[in-house]
């Protein structure tokens, strides 16, 4: 996502970051075959892993979740429900794909990475469209 936004030059008016509903993965790099496949398309992949905190409800205006066991996950962190109306499948924005949730890459080889990383794009896409246009 945010190669889409600083392609449209748009990275002082929406702020993207990444976090997952689990502490595997917490202050490692993006995974070495994702960063194989985003590179293919000329995307640089960086930062590193966080665990999705309830303070980012409001410290966002849209939480995206990959699967639908991510998006139980994070509706549970919103006991009182006060933010559901922020949360949304990934797979909402895609057009070019059929995918209702990202599937996990890993077990799936170069081909399961490439898949995600162009189900990410169209995605990505879709939702920019949709933000530019609110």
């Amino acid at each position: 996502m945010n190669y889409l936004v600083q392609q449209k030059g748009l990275e002082s008016e929406i702020i993207c970051d990444s976090a997952g509903t689990s502490s595997y993965h917490i202050g490692a790099s993006p995974d070495r075959r994702m960063r194989a496949a985003a590179a293919r398309r000329g995307i640089k992949l960086v930062g590193e892993a966080r665990q999705f905190e309830p303070s980012d409800f409001e410290k966002f205006d849209l939480i995206l979740a990959m699967d639908r066991s991510n998006y139980r996950d994070i509706l549970e962190l919103d006991r009182d429900n006060i933010y559901s109306n922020k949360v949304r499948l990934m797979c909402d924005f895609a057009s070019q794909h059929r995918d209702k949730e990202v599937p996990d890459p890993y077990y799936g080889g170069e081909a399961g990475f490439d898949h995600v990383i162009n189900l990410l794009l169209d995605a990505c896409d879709g939702l920019l469209e949709e933000v530019i246009k609110d």
